[in-house]
């Protein structure tokens, strides 16, 4: 599935399930609730917490699909179309750090 056909399927999926999308500023405030719900497992995974009951029900592709989801859905309401501005910025990535990265010596 590529981006656009994704965006148009929550679009879809809005329309037909939902009543109609949280206002922008809600949304916002969901993905920034469930990039702590990612964080929170990355933690427990691969940091020094450990996990308790509570967490174990969690499931780190399942917080990272809520996380596209809804970083979807405020493209969408917003008219950002994901596909362009992704090759925007791999594009400005790679003319930025073509050389930086691999001439770290942190990375090496």
């Amino acid at each position: 599935m590529s981006i656009e056909e994704a965006q148009k399927q929550v679009d879809d999926w809005i329309k037909t399930h939902g009543v109609r999308y949280f206002n922008e500023l809600t949304n916002m405030a969901i993905l920034t609730e469930e990039v702590g719900e990612l964080a929170r497992i990355m933690a427990r995974t691969y940091g020094e917490q450990s996990f308790k009951v509570s967490d174990k029900e969690h499931n780190m592709a399942d917080e990272m699909a809520d996380i596209l989801w809804v970083l979807i859905c405020l493209a969408n309401q917003t008219g950002v179309n994901l596909t362009g501005a992704f090759q925007k910025n791999l594009k400005k990535k790679t003319d930025r750090d073509k050389i930086r990265h691999k001439s770290n010596p942190k990375l090496k």
